[in-house]
């Protein structure tokens, strides 16, 4: 792959046909030891790369370039679980390939511009991805990012027209690959590009997974009648099957809400370069550079109508992580009463059977938790949590340029893809094989003092309330206490109270 390295190899094989030739033990010890050294001289080589700073090593198997490295010697924070999410590097390839066909159309020199579209079509393929070292914590332009993929794509491209790597000839990581660009609006670009392929790729799909998969469970429990709960307490009957249908409703509307901010994120800062004029393009450059990456990625991007808004403002991806922070709270509370409904399971509610996983206790046999449930609402609190950092953010732009932007996209592409996968996991290991105990659901209905509200149109509010707090002081039934207080007959009651016409008006 790498030039210097095939160097090596036949510097290898020359050694090892000399090894073979020689029969004194001492001196293939020898030779051996030469080859070890010639290994760890490899994998420790350099090449002498320039930035406007000066000089720096760059590792002889790496793609990048001098920027790169200097922004590693600078910017040591959190190391690899801190690195710039791929989606933002593949969203690079996108928009620097793109960025070539259009500069072609402007003059580029097909040459170039051919080897950027296929060392950009490799990034985008991830098989670059381990010459993208750089953390989130850098400058809050993303500067050091679109460099270190300006960097990686003139390299690769250099290689494949059998140059020299480093020389930055025939392909210049900023003159070529960066053309008509600058940092501070292929990086908002970049973002646009990752949180709208990872809302259409993961959480989307997992929302809907849910959804149909709840609303199949409405069904089927439509005609389970069960005592209802407000505030903790009971409260009078619905089915089992609207109770899921209230989750059904939640999911349905996260998906619209998630599909209500997209059209401000299909808006690309692409041509605004450094504040938003547009310096440095040509006439058409913005709308052909966001028609391409809508061909490409099969989404409905256009050019931002404003670019001081789209470079100093990051209120679309604010928006969207608003809508995801909802989702959060919406799979919060059906997690919840999924959680509480199947508690037991003698000692809880006990009104629905969960899945059962694995092992709940490493000291108690045969314990079995709601490990869905829980993973998913860790989920919802870590998305509030992304929401607060995002909002901090995006209200954080100061003049022409919003300075949170590795931050903001990181925090939304971690929510965006732990709620579809959380959405999913919910999905498969638990929504799925959720059972009704229509016994313990039975039991607690006929228990509840709530029926009587059924009464309250037949003997006013005052007496059925009696009726209750005297059945729960004395430890009896509705019924048992209706008649002994003389407010109605037992043939009454039975006319009156039935759960199963409590489910809706009249």
């Amino acid at each position: 792959m790498y030039r210097s390295l095939r160097n090596v190899h036949r510097l290898n094989s020359s050694l090892l046909g000399l090894h073979r030739s020689i029969s004194s033990k001492t001196c293939r010890k020898s030779v051996s030891v030469a080859l070890i050294s010639t290994r760890m001289a490899s994998s420790e080589s350099y090449r002498i790369e320039r930035d406007t700073f000066g000089e720096l090593k760059v590792p002889n198997d790496k793609y990048y370039g001098a920027q790169t490295v200097r922004s590693t010697m600078n910017f040591k924070i959190g190391g690899v679980t801190e690195r710039m999410p791929i989606q933002v590097i593949k969203a690079f390839g996108i928009l620097k390939r793109a960025a070539a066909e259009v500069n072609q159309g402007y003059g580029l020199d097909t040459k170039i511009a051919d080897a950027i579209v296929k060392a950009a079509d490799e990034v985008i393929a991830g098989k670059l991805d381990d010459h993208f070292p750089l953390v989130v914590w850098q400058t809050g332009s993303g500067t050091q990012t679109n460099m270190n993929v300006n960097e990686v794509i003139s390299n690769r491209a250099i290689e494949m027209l059998g140059g020299k790597l480093g020389s930055k000839d025939p392909v210049h990581p900023n003159d070529h690959v960066n053309k008509s660009q600058s940092s501070n609006d292929t990086f908002p670009t970049a973002m646009h590009i990752a949180a709208a392929k990872e809302v259409h790729e993961v959480l989307l799909p997992g929302l809907q997974t849910l959804h149909d998969s709840l609303e199949g469970k409405a069904k089927e429990f439509k005609d389970i009648i069960k005592i209802g709960r407000t505030h903790t307490q009971d409260a009078v009957p619905l089915s089992l099957g609207q109770e899921f249908s209230g989750y059904v409703q939640q999911v349905k509307y996260s998906m619209l809400r998630i599909k209500s901010a997209m059209p401000r994120v299909y808006e690309l800062a692409a041509g605004g370069t450094a504040v938003g004029t547009g310096l440095n393009t040509r006439i058409g450059f913005a709308e052909k550079v966001a028609a391409r990456v809508s061909e490409l990625t099969g989404l409905p991007f256009v050019t931002a109508p404003n670019k001081f808004e789209a470079l100093a403002a990051h209120d679309a991806l604010v928006e969207l992580s608003g809508a995801m922070n909802t989702v959060a709270c919406s799979l919060m509370k059906i997690a919840n009463d999924i959680r509480f409904l199947g508690s037991g399971p003698r000692s809880g509610l006990g009104e629905l059977i969960l899945p059962e996983n694995e092992p709940g206790s490493s000291i108690m046999p045969g314990k079995v938790n709601p490990t869905q449930c829980e993973a998913i609402t860790m989920v919802a609190a870590q998305v509030m949590g992304n929401n607060v950092a995002v909002t901090v953010g995006g209200s954080s732009g100061h003049f022409e340029l919003n300075v949170f932007k590795p931050m903001i996209i990181k925090n939304v592409l971690n929510s965006a893809k732990l709620l579809g996968d959380a959405s999913v996991s919910f999905t498969e290991n638990c929504v799925v094989g959720i059972e009704a105990n229509r016994e313990r659901i039975n039991k607690l209905m006929n228990e509840s003092l709530m029926l009587v509200t059924a009464l309250n149109p037949h003997i006013g509010y005052d007496k059925a309330a009696k009726i209750a707090k005297t059945a729960h002081k004395e430890g009896s039934t509705l019924k048992e206490t209706a008649i002994k207080l003389g407010y109605l007959t037992s043939e009454q009651f039975d006319q009156w109270v039935k759960p199963q016409d409590m489910l809706g008006p009249k």
